[in-house]
């Protein structure tokens, strides 16, 4: 049997998995098999504690606020809204089976590269003493709250696609689902023991298992919903550029927890990424601005700051394994390629992607995960060792397809239970009304 054919068989047990792969819950104090007896690292604890308060506010309030502003006055409030939605549902999502599944260690040897366990249901096993034996130096509630922003903002990124024209009901039903079956494994893929990181994927902070993750899914949703009505005939202009400000200058900072703190540690790699994702933000911006001045004789404050997150998306899967050259590189490169995509793609194909999840995040998770293994150095990570383009694109084709079939099911079962659009006339009216109750005032 082929390498391919193994790995569609064992994803064929991927479902059977997410039911059976742990059996009977355990009640022993003994340690899981994923963990490690606590040797606390006090600078490193320190600093995780640090960035997971970091990337909490990569979602809450900055990506609330970038999107926000975006949209017609008449949706800030559902979209804001949406943000803080997801935070609610995937933070519990996490707690009762998500970090298992994600970090879970299976005692199926059969199954462990595609699902982890549900030992840890309600984190049941986890104490202050205990350690994810992959960071034995952090408090295993650290790595899992650390873990849980990540799968937090994964979600929410998805809803800048279908942004002024989804049901809230859907969306806290789609977050779950979505959570649990698609972001859980792919995350276990990469990080938690899994195929992909075992084949030689290279993913330092979540080019895979979060923006091509979520771009994707952001894609199937767009042309699943269809476009907003009005879209491609009226002006759908943001209503309040200064609140995507607010938001981009605030991802741009909870941005340095995203990828420093990937590192584990206190210690020069959480250096290396750090300076590496101020500069590839910095020369996306510039690059995104040389393409917007040669096509439109303008620089857009949104444009620019699009710029910014495009760099940052793309230097995300890099930060840790290359050093600051590449990073420019990197970064230079996303701005055109960003701005191709979220402008000039979504014209030619005529997809409602309403607020770019693709055009940035998919296209820019790409673009950074393949050059990972282009810039990767074994001078900034041992681990870069053997790094190729080849194994980048694995993960990226893997994550790609998995993503969008796992996205399309979910929708269709959202569908029939919930209903995912809202009516033309709700839509006209506008959803802060409709779904909250709520307005901005003039």
């Amino acid at each position: 049997m082929s390498h391919i054919s193994k790995r569609v068989v064992g994803l064929g047990a991927l479902a059977a998995g997410l039911l059976f792969a742990g059996g009977a819950v355990a009640q022993e104090p003994a340690l899981l098999a994923h963990q490690a007896a606590l040797e606390l690292d006090s600078a490193g604890t320190s600093w995780l504690g640090t960035s997971t308060a970091l990337v909490l506010l990569m979602t809450l309030p900055g990506l609330a606020l970038f999107y926000g502003g975006m949209v017609r006055r008449k949706n800030v409030i559902a979209t804001i809204t949406q943000s803080v939605g997801v935070f609610a549902v995937v933070s519990l999502v996490w707690f009762i089976a998500g970090y298992s599944i994600a970090f879970g260690a299976n005692p199926n040897e059969a199954l462990q590269p595609y699902v982890g366990s549900l030992e840890m249901l309600f984190l049941n096993g986890v104490t202050k003493e205990t350690a994810n034996s992959l960071l034995p130096g952090i408090p295993e509630f650290l790595f899992i709250s650390f873990q849980m922003t990540f799968a937090i903002i994964t979600p929410a990124l998805i809803t800048g696609a279908f942004a002024e024209r989804f049901k809230y009901s859907a969306l806290l039903l789609f977050t779950a689902l979505w959570s649990l079956l698609v972001y859980a494994p792919i995350c276990h893929w990469v990080w938690g023991g899994g195929f992909l990181g075992s084949d030689g994927v290279l993913d330092f902070a979540g080019g895979t298992v979060v923006h091509i993750n979520s771009g994707v899914a952001g894609l199937v949703c767009a042309l699943f919903l269809g476009r907003r009505k009005g879209y491609g005939v009226e002006a759908i202009t943001a209503h309040n550029p200064v609140l995507t400000m607010i938001g981009a200058s605030l991802l741009l900072v909870g941005w340095i927890g995203f990828n420093a703190g990937s590192a584990g540690a206190a210690d020069g790699l959480m250096g290396v990424a750090l300076v590496n994702t101020i500069l590839a933000a910095a020369a996306a911006a510039l690059s995104w601005k040389v393409v917007e001045v040669i096509e439109r004789k303008k620089v857009s404050l949104i444009g620019m700051l699009s710029g910014v997150v495009a760099g940052l998306v793309a230097i995300t899967p890099a930060a840790g394994f290359v050093d600051p050259k590449g990073a420019v590189i990197i970064g230079l490169l996303a701005g055109p390629v960003c701005y191709f995509s979220s402008i000039w793609l979504k014209k030619l194909l005529r997809y409602d992607d309403s607020l770019d999840a693709f055009g940035l995040h998919g296209v820019g998770g790409l673009v950074g995960a393949l050059l990972t293994g282009v810039f990767a150095s074994t001078a900034i990570n041992g681990l870069s060792e053997g790094a190729n383009v080849g194994a980048q694109a694995l993960g990226v084709v893997w994550t790609i397809v998995y993503s969008a079939v796992g996205t399309l099911i979910i929708l269709v079962i959202c569908k029939f239970t919930t209903g995912l659009r809202v009516s033309e006339a709700e839509e006209a009216e506008g959803l802060d009304t409709v779904l909250h109750g709520e307005t901005v005032e003039h």
